[in-house]
């Protein structure tokens, strides 16, 4: 059992399973991971003018690849999440053509977050919201040969943004190549489920893993089991929802509601209440069982707005 530490210095914004590993590791063994703002390029100085010309190629740089001695297809890698530290700093935002709103949302727009300890603190409304850091891309290299990149997830895991990833959490990955070729980054602080502007808040970390292989497990896509609660936050909780025959059109019906609502009601701008929505409020389907309609909800806890 060995420690280990991989540095953010050499990004990697694409899948390949034909790429050489940076680290070797014998299962069991526990690596410090340094991960790179998620996009690449950003920095805290950073305007929406300077976000509208940022670009896509370099995200997500993940850091990678992570080879597991004695890895082979049909093998389960399990990625203990031991710690997940954040740096202080992060940014939220949407862009043209991204995300749930994409249509009503057509223009570049950059917000940076405060991150004090356990805190996630948004400039303007007085809005905190609890930190729950987590990588939003964890993966092995895919089956397929060549360079893929890294915004759709894929059977190998990659770009699933399921914020119960955070520390004490394990995933479970299907390994499709020898060594498994783990990469991990595009770590957030908070994000609410749904990340309906494309963004959570996206920041530099480090994230410490345990890794051991599993020949006991069926998997075919990663599975997740996590022990922390859930809902960091107590008190009330507002939920707008939307039905209808289409559970994507009823998704942005219901966020539609609640940046209406979120402007309405605390005084935000719709860019400033749609990025709420996707760091505070999580998006579920309620129902789909009861045919024609099924019934979409997004939940705010208001706590975040007691400051």
């Amino acid at each position: 059992m060995s420690l280990h530490h991989l540095d953010d210095s050499a990004p990697q914004p694409f899948w390949d399973n034909g790429v050489t590993p940076r680290l070797t590791i014998d299962p069991g063994d526990t690596v410090v991971i340094d991960c790179a703002e998620p996009i690449g390029q950003v920095t805290p100085d950073w305007t929406s003018d300077d976000f509208g010309r940022a670009d896509p190629s370099l995200a997500h740089a993940l850091t990678g690849s992570i080879a597991v001695a004695g890895a082979e297809p049909g093998h389960v890698l399990q990625v203990e999440i031991l710690n997940v530290e954040h740096k202080g700093w992060g940014w939220s935002g949407h862009m043209p053509h991204f995300g749930l709103m994409a249509e009503d949302f057509d223009f570049p727009y950059l917000r940076h977050w405060e991150l004090d300890g356990a805190t996630c603190r948004f400039p303007v409304g007085g809005i905190a919201v609890p930190a729950q850091p987590f990588p939003g891309v964890v993966g092995v290299a895919p089956a397929e040969p060549g360079r893929l990149d890294t915004f759709p997830p894929r059977a190998n895991a990659g770009n699933i943004d399921t914020k119960d990833l955070v520390a004490g959490s394990t995933a479970l990955l299907p390994v499709f190549v020898p060594g498994a070729l783990f990469s991990i980054g595009d770590c957030h602080a908070a994000q609410g489920d749904g990340e309906v502007c494309g963004t959570g808040i996206e920041s530099p970390m480090t994230v410490t893993v345990r890794f051991d292989l599993r020949d006991d497990l069926d998997v075919t896509e990663v599975q997740i089991r996590r022990s922390a609660p859930r809902q960091p936050m107590d008190g009330e909780v507002h939920i707008m929802t939307a039905h209808g025959p289409d559970l994507y059109e009823s998704a942005q019906r219901a966020t539609r509601y609640t940046i209406d609502w979120l402007a309405g009601e605390f005084g935000l701008s719709e860019s400033d209440a749609y990025i709420i929505c996707s760091i505070a409020a999580d998006l579920h389907i309620s129902e789909i069982v009861d045919a024609p309609n099924w019934v979409v909800t997004m939940h705010v806890p208001l706590g975040v707005f007691d400051s």
